[in-house]
């Protein structure tokens, strides 16, 4: 998608879910965004996948604006991938084609914290039917763990797997910063 029209896409977006970003303005947005090409490219890469990237928030001391993946269900061209490449290269047979790490730093982009997964999840309700990857704590990796979040029964979740683990209703959530 060209510059442009991803911009239109982003403005519309943003126009249309005012509840995310209280008080932000496009047009600042927008500066920015032409400012930073290269941002550009990672949230077409977001939207590409089935992101729907849009501005959740402010960092008043660094004057980023901060994205995130806001699609209703974890994205679609995300799923069916493990947690990072040491758990793909584990896997002995039936691997998936991708690992969520590895996707999100080829994209430019950061997986949720947990943190911000509870964030996102004040401004709607997501992943309601699918699971999403979370940056999993480097003494649960380390035990070859790693955790993903969903939204059931008006509740978010944080569950454990194995890193290596892949299903199709479970992807990740990126972040950009601006």
């Amino acid at each position: 998608m060209s510059n442009v029209a991803l911009l239109r896409v982003l403005e519309a977006r943003f126009e249309k879910n005012m509840n995310r970003h209280q008080g932000l303005e496009w047009a600042k947005v927008q500066a920015k965004l032409e400012a930073n090409t290269e941002k550009l490219w990672s949230l077409n890469e977001m939207e590409r996948t089935g992101g729907e990237p849009d501005v959740v928030g402010h960092d008043k001391k660094t004057g980023d604006y901060i994205f995130y993946d806001c699609s209703v269900e974890s994205p679609k061209g995300r799923r069916s991938v493990c947690y990072d490449r040491e758990a793909l290269e584990s896997r002995k047979e039936h691997k998936p084609e991708n690992n969520a790490i590895d996707m999100a730093a080829a994209m430019g982009i950061e997986l949720l914290t947990e943190e911000q997964y509870r964030e996102l999840q004040k401004l709607g309700n997501f992943d309601t039917k699918t699971s999403s990857w979370v940056k999993t704590p480097a003494d649960i990796r380390k035990l070859g763990g790693a955790i993903f979040c969903d939204r059931r029964y008006e509740t978010v979740f944080v569950y454990h797997n194995g890193a290596e683990s892949y299903y199709a209703a479970r992807g990740f959530r990126g972040s950009l910063r601006v």
